[in-house]
């Protein structure tokens, strides 16, 4: 039955978010329903980076991953540092200089927003959120790493009703 109900609110969502518009800044994803799931619940609090951008970008970021280790453990962006979400703390990010460019990210981009945004009033000048998370970055085919650091198809998919937005890899949950 709890299963159930889950699955009316993750309708109940999409019926929403079909409805919204998108974001001036929004990156576009590979899935239009999956980029109005998300502008209905970013706020924008901390500039976004599109996958795209990020692969891109001539110097690469420091990467701070802000899921939770066994998240993590399954699969992350190579070379990403695991900063956590519910026991984050500013003294983890201590030895990086304010001004070095930062990018967070999470499964879709919620907890990383809150991360960035703590990063940004503590005086962190380049962060930037990675516009749908690890979810986007692997459904745009780009490759990531187990905490060995080898390569994998494998992702934690966080819960079934969040896994549906995750199209590539392997579901882990």
């Amino acid at each position: 039955m709890t299963r159930f109900f889950s699955w009316l609110g993750v309708l109940a969502l999409l019926g929403f978010v079909a409805c919204q518009r998108r974001k001036p800044d929004a990156p576009a994803t590979t899935n239009s329903l999956y980029s109005a799931m998300l502008n209905s619940l970013l706020k924008e609090s901390v500039p976004f980076v599109s996958v795209t951008q990020l692969r891109q970008q001539p110097a690469p970021p420091v990467l701070l991953d802000t899921r939770e280790a066994p998240e993590f453990a399954v699969s992350h962006l190579r070379g990403a540092r695991l900063v956590g979400y519910d026991k984050f703390s500013l003294a983890t990010v201590q030895d990086i200089p304010k001004d070095a460019p930062i990018v967070v990210y999470c499964s879709v981009g919620v907890r990383s927003e809150k991360i960035g945004a703590q990063l940004t009033q503590a005086g962190f000048t380049h962060v930037r959120n990675l516009y749908g998370g690890i979810f986007e970055w692997v459904n745009e085919g780009q490759p990531i790493v187990t905490a060995a650091n080898q390569p994998t198809d494998r992702v934690h998919a966080y819960s079934p009703a969040w896994g549906i937005w995750l199209k590539r890899g392997e579901k882990v949950y």
